[in-house]
């Protein structure tokens, strides 16, 4: 049987810990790092920590700042969504929610976006993601939090679900970015500020981790973070990121067509490429459909039921109102395979390079580097 089982290096943190501990570590009671008057959390979308090592010489400012053991590992499922959702709540996806990339909302029985379904979907995002963000935890606790990112991620609804609390300064020159995030916390104690730089994520997708355009995005955000490096012994900071990512040749698409058995039963596909979220048709039991991609999908495919998902602790511990949420039939992508719903007229998401979703060292294991304070 092939369950879903995600692996870690035994000293890897978890990313749901990390902001939390941030926090704590302005009073001096964080278990993870040493005291510091103010932080800055810079994430880098899409960096993995083997991506980075990979390619040490592109990014030799973070390289030689972190180690081989200055790793953390995502959640499940390794997707933005999801790992994102974690950084800035510090509660596990089967408390926030945000479990994909689509996911169906049990009330309308349809599939909705969790980056933009607020916009597109209708999805309010006060009540969608209930947990307190980490913002919010940060102002019970007497700092004030910023948020630096791309002005177009201003008024989202993703912004609003995840970033409630914070004052969002933003900034769309990333080398400026990071600057404004380290003057805003040195300017006094008491400041948590978090940093999005997505623009390595968004060139892996379209390019590939294995390309010229991905090096040169990482030496940009090496040279940007660089600054970094000359934090005041008062300020603590880390950078990390959501998840890592791998590049996908078109020899590995498997395309769902309506002929495939393993179709048979499912009312809606959700997820990504890398991780389906399938929901069975009223009366159809799930570990058929489970039995099924089991038997046709050896070797490309690991494959779990909802029940043993959260059974298994994948989502953490899991609230009523996200249970419906998760797909009665999960399907993690094994190797370098991705599955595509191919009866869709809409066939961009076949010409992404660079993926993750699913539960490779390569896609879960991310950096956790140490810097001023915190070094």
């Amino acid at each position: 049987m092939q369950n879903i089982l995600p692996a870690a290096p035994a000293e890897a943190r978890n990313l749901a810990g990390v902001a939390s501990e941030m926090l704590l570590s302005t009073t001096g009671e964080s278990a993870w790092f040493p005291a510091a008057r103010s932080a800055i959390m810079f994430v880098v979308d899409g960096l993995g920590a083997i991506q980075l090592r990979s390619h040490r010489g592109h990014a030799r400012f973070l390289s030689q700042a972190g180690g081989k053991k200055q790793v953390a590992r995502t959640v499940f499922p390794s997707t933005t969504a999801a790992a994102l959702s974690t950084i800035l709540t510090g509660a596990w996806p089967g408390q926030h929610g945000l479990v994909g990339y689509r996911v169906r909302d049990p009330e309308q029985d349809l599939l909705v976006n969790q980056l933009d379904g607020y916009e597109k979907d209708g999805l309010d995002p006060d009540t969608w993601q209930r947990s307190a963000t980490i913002f919010e935890q940060a102002v019970r606790r007497g700092l004030t939090p910023y948020a630096v990112g791309m002005s177009k991620y201003r008024s989202t609804g993703l912004t609003r679900a995840l970033m409630r609390g914070a004052e969002y300064v933003a900034e769309d020159d990333l080398a400026q970015r990071v600057r404004v995030a380290i003057a805003l916390a040195e300017q006094s104690d008491g400041v948590f500020v978090y940093c999005y730089l997505p623009e390595l994520d968004q060139t892996g997708h379209k390019y590939g981790v294995d390309s010229d355009r991905w090096r040169s995005t990482l030496e940009s955000i090496d040279g940007a973070l660089h600054a970094a490096g000359k934090l005041s012994n008062r300020v603590g900071a880390v950078v990390t990121s959501d998840h890592g990512m791998i590049d996908v040749p078109r020899t590995r698409h498997v395309l769902l067509q309506d002929s495939d058995p393993r179709l048979g039963g499912v009312r809606h596909i959700g997820g990504e490429p890398r991780m389906l979220h399938l929901y069975v048709e009223p009366g159809i039991d799930p570990r058929q459909v489970a039995d099924s991609w089991r038997e046709l999908s050896e070797g490309t495919a690991e494959v779990s039921t909802r029940d043993e998902a959260i059974a298994a602790g994948l989502f953490g511990d899991v609230a009523d109102h996200v249970r419906g949420r998760i797909g009665d039939v999960l399907v993690a992508a094994r190797g370098l395979w991705a599955f595509y719903d191919d009866r869709l007229e809409e066939k961009r998401a076949q010409l992404m390079i660079g993926q993750h979703g699913s539960t490779t060292p390569e896609e879960t294991i991310v950096p956790l580097i140490r810097l001023g304070a915190y070094a």
